[in-house]
This record gives structure tokens, C-alpha cells and sequence, in this order.
């Protein structure tokens, strides 16, 4: 594994949110800390997070997978004090949508939880971590480091199967709706149950 090679990574935490497939399993296999609670985006990575020990976290969406080489993008950001994302891909297709991610990251100042999140503990604790909602937590922490945020130059791949499965451009439509009715202050459990639906 790369950045276990690479001296980056000293501990594994999988905060399980009552997954009924092999996640544990897996988890328990690969030495990995396992925390579980009720599910919850937002309640989920605040107590993985409030486990950790490292003065550094990297936070990943379970079907999200560092590209090779992100290692070194990585060692070199760790002389900031600034938190980090990834440049999105998908696994199968969605270069459009993955474009317009990478730019509203890059300009707007909101990536989403699926370019992962690297940040130094100290900054974490100074935001208050995560917010234990369940739905938006990832744009509540970003605009929480306005100005604390920087771009690594290394790829994050996450899966496309809920976009392939509800239509690129339906699926895209629908978050934006639930990014601009969350910015007009929608109470995110309501926002949450219609997103599921």
C-alpha cells in the first residue's frame, strides 16, 4: 500500500454506519480501527476522526480510491497548515461532471466530500470538525475553512453507479437543487429524505 510504503499513513479507521455487507469484514482483514454508530454522513466522520491520533487526517468516502502517486502531493502539502482535496474522476465515464467539480472546487471554494479531505488536526479541532448532520456535512466543513483550503495535484476516483443508475444529468440537476435550497437555509433532514428517495 502505497502510502502505508511511504510512511503517511500509520492508522486505519472505518466508521461504519450499520453497513449489512462485508465492510466490517474487510475492514477487521486490512488492521483497520472499526467504529460504528448510527448512520449518518456527518456523524459517521466525526467519530472516525474523533478517533484518530495522527496530527494529520485524510478523510475518504468508502468508494473512493487515491490514484498512484498521491503520495508525493500529499508529503508536499504537509509543510502547510492549510487543508487539502483531490482532482475528482469517476470509474466509468462523467468527465463532464468531473470538470465542473474540479472548477467549482478551484473557484468556488466547494469540493465535495468525494475528492476527500486532508487536513491537519489542529485545523479540524480549530472548524469543530464535523457536523453531525446527515446530509451536506462535506460543504459545511469546506465553507467552516474558507480560505484554509488548497488543491493537491493527485487524482481521487469515486464511483459513478448512483449517476449511471439516476442519469448523469438528472443526478447532477438534483444536487445543485439540494446545494442551492441547503444554501437558502432547507433544514438538512428534510433535505437529507428527499435526496434518498
Amino acid at each position: 500500500m502505497e502510502g502505508v510504503e511511504a510512511g503517511l499513513i500509520a492508522e486505519l479507521i472505518v466508521s461504519d454506519g450499520g453497513s449489512s455487507d462485508d465492510t466490517q469484514a474487510l475492514a477487521d482483514a486490512w488492521g483497520a480501527r472499526i467504529v460504528s454508530g448510527p448512520a449518518s454522513r456527518g456523524g459517521q466522520l466525526r467519530r472516525g476522526c474523533a478517533q484518530a491520533r495522527a496530527d494529520w487526517f485524510l478523510v475518504l468516502h468508502a468508494d473512493t480510491v487515491l490514484q498512484p502517486g498521491w503520495t508525493a502531493a500529499v508529503g508536499a502539502h504537509l509543510g502547510t497548515r492549510k487543508a487539502g482535496y483531490f482532482q475528482l474522476q469517476f470509474d466509468r465515464g462523467g468527465r463532464v461532471v468531473a470538470a465542473w467539480a474540479n472548477l467549482r472546487a478551484r473557484f468556488l471554494g466547494l469540493p465535495y466530500g468525494d475528492q476527500g479531505l486532508l487536513i491537519p488536526r489542529a485545523l479540524y479541532a480549530h472548524v469543530k470538525g464535523y457536523a453531525d448532520i446527515p446530509l451536506m456535512e462535506d460543504v459545511a466543513m469546506v465553507r467552516a475553512l474558507r480560505g484554509q483550503l488548497a488543491g493537491l495535484d493527485a487524482v481521487a476516483v469515486t464511483s459513478s453507479a448512483k449517476y449511471r443508475r439516476q442519469g448523469w444529468i438528472r443526478r447532477g440537476a438534483r444536487n445543485l437543487w439540494t446545494l442551492v435550497r441547503y444554501f437558502a437555509g432547507t433544514d438538512v433532514a428534510t433535505l437529507a429524505r428527499r435526496y434518498r428517495r
